[in-house]
């Protein structure tokens, strides 16, 4: 199993003694090459989750693996490509430098990283600015070049946070192509967005997460209504699970 989340929990202090919870009792598989999209509405815990995952923090309690692997393994590096919601990139640097960069850092042959790149910068239009310093580029440019450093090494596991995240269509369709490549290839992709159609057009499954707790996992098809569309029953469970805990 390409990822797998055991009981996980997370809480942060809120003064001195009280605690907020974060995630609680999280417990998720993603499948070898599926598309799955991680919802929930602000300060649901999504972004927790991708943090613990990545080992940038750790959990108070249960565990995730990768490749069979803890996250906090050096060896599960290899295996992931990672997009931040806001990538930041040292400016003064074009595109082709950036993308060489993390290609060096993760061992790649000069010959197949050189082929890598073109490939890539091709792919999300960055062909013809890839020797332009990064301080001339746009935000939804910025996004793209955010995917190919994720994708620079071809990793087996995409993590991605809002990766449409300030594209316009154009940006979004390239994105979305690029997405659905990887699974055609077998790649696993997690990615977290608040563009549902995004999510329609592009998910195998779902998981839709409210105040650290998980509210469902499985195909898109067993969510949505014939009836309503995925924006419909999204914000009906949302609403239902809140009024649940006020009551």
């Amino acid at each position: 199993m390409p990822i797998r989340i055991a009981n996980l929990s997370k809480y942060y202090r809120k003064g001195l003694k009280a605690k907020k919870r974060a995630i609680e009792d999280l417990n998720l598989e993603i499948k070898k090459g599926e598309v799955f999209g991680f919802l929930g509405p602000n300060g649901a815990g999504k972004s927790t989750v991708i943090k613990i995952l990545l080992d940038f923090i750790r959990p108070d309690s249960g565990s995730i693996t990768i490749k069979e692997l803890p996250v906090n393994e050096p060896k599960v590096r290899k295996y992931i490509g990672y997009l931040p919601e806001n990538p930041f990139f040292y400016d003064h640097l074009t595109a082709e430098e950036t993308l060489k960069f993390g290609g060096k850092t993760a061992g790649m042959e000069k010959g197949v990283l050189e082929e890598r790149i073109d490939q890539l910068l091709t792919c999300l239009n960055l062909f013809h600015v890839k020797k332009q310093p990064i301080r001339t580029y746009s935000k939804g440019m910025v996004q793209r070049l955010g995917l190919a450093l994720a994708l620079i090494h071809e990793p087996e596991i995409c993590i991605l946070d809002e990766p449409m995240s300030g594209l316009d269509p154009l940006g979004r369709r390239l994105v979305a192509d690029l997405i659905l490549d990887m699974r055609k290839m077998g790649k696993t992709v997690f990615f977290s967005s608040h563009i549902l159609s995004d999510i329609e057009s592009l998910c195998d499954r779902i998981g839709i997460l409210n105040e650290g707790k998980l509210l469902f996992c499985g195909p898109l098809e067993d969510f949505v209504e014939e009836s309503t569309g995925l924006e419909a029953a999204f914000i009906k469970i949302i609403e239902t699970d809140r009024k649940v805990k006020n009551e």
